[in-house]
């Protein structure tokens, strides 16, 4: 479809009505927002660029920063979100950009220098931390954003989540179920909200089960820190008999610790984010992850409704988490 009149045309909508659309208007309906990107999208219609950006003083530019630390920037979960993402705000004349945050800077200049700079129309958050000064800065400053995870926020904000805390209280009481008593947990760093919420998860569980909850140990969210929480739980009088981990890479590092001492064949253990990996790990790895279908497009639709100024309360997303059972959760409890 090669103008703005045609494409009007085959919805039955005035022109004003698309271009607005495509703008992202608030005075638009979010269905026909939609309804008007989708025809774009399947007929190829691309608005002029540089018409619209006189006509709205936009960089058309989404940023999320990404820090380079180890764990953080390679997830290929966050990688698969963020393609989906890319995807679908392309079709409302959006680019997304990936910055990996420079050593000795942190995720808060870089959206200070790309907020202040006006390099950005409207930005993306990842690994959201309990209190999140990136969070704090862009309600403060007005920028629409939306954010993969929680925070402790006062302020609403949009967010994509899943409910961690009741997918791990799950995964604890399945292997009280199986006859387990010693069910340990690996945490992440407990500043991030996504380790907190999981962490609390497992210790509601263990409080319903009446078990105890000193089997925990916290590492940084990698194979090492897996590997070293595990050490740690493994030189416990009472070892446990099934590990719950914060992630999946935590639990390939565990998985490693168990294979180091004698009997460790015998201990259960789940992770989460369904990592490809996981699946050809030794014994293959039970994980759960975020249930729906392309979150990405969600990610990006949440951040469509931002920008056209739909209150926060109405852009929050928490989806529930599902199991992926493989082989390492199977193992029977020994009897003790």
């Amino acid at each position: 479809m090669s103008n703005l009149k045609q494409l009007a045309q085959s919805l039955g909508l005035s022109i004003t009505t698309v271009s607005r659309a495509l703008d992202g208007y608030a005075d638009v309906s979010p269905a026909t927002r939609e309804r008007v990107r989708e025809a774009a999208a399947l007929t190829g219609y691309r608005p002029n660029a540089s018409a619209r950006r006189l006509r709205r003083q936009r960089a058309e530019l989404v940023a999320v920063t990404l820090p380079s630390d180890p764990g953080q920037i390679g997830p290929p979960h966050f990688l698969d979100m963020l393609s989906g993402c890319a995807e679908h705000l392309a079709t409302a004349g959006l680019n997304l950009v990936i910055a990996p945050v420079p050593r000795g800077e942190s995720e808060l200049d870089m959206c200070r220098r790309f907020v202040d700079g006006q390099r950005v129309d409207a930005m993306l958050l990842v690994r959201t931390k309990r209190r999140d000064e990136r969070v704090e800065f862009l309600q403060a400053r007005g920028i629409p954003f939306v954010t993969n995870g929680r925070t402790e926020s006062v302020v609403p904000h949009p967010y994509l989540d899943g409910d961690g805390f009741a997918g791990f209280q799950a995964a604890s009481l399945r292997f009280h179920a199986d006859g387990h008593r010693r069910i340990a947990h690996i945490a992440g760093p407990q500043d991030y909200y996504f380790a907190h919420v999981r962490c609390m998860g497992w210790q509601a569980a263990m409080e319903e089960s009446g078990l105890s909850s000193e089997l925990c140990a916290e590492g940084a969210p990698t194979e090492q820190g897996g590997y070293l929480a595990a050490l740690e739980l493994l030189r416990h009088p009472r070892r446990p008999t099934a590990i719950v981990c914060a992630t999946d890479e935590m639990a390939i590092g565990a998985l490693r610790a168990l294979r180091e001492i004698d009997g460790g064949e015998t201990i259960s253990i789940v992770g989460h984010d369904d990592l490809p990996t996981a699946a050809y790990t030794s014994p293959p790895l039970s994980t759960m992850r975020m249930a729906g279908d392309n979150l990405g497009r969600s990610f990006a639709s949440l951040l469509l409704r931002a920008i056209a100024g739909e209150p926060s309360e109405e852009l929050q997303e928490l989806h529930p988490i599902e199991f992926v059972d493989r082989e390492s959760h199977r193992r029977a409890p020994p009897n003790a």
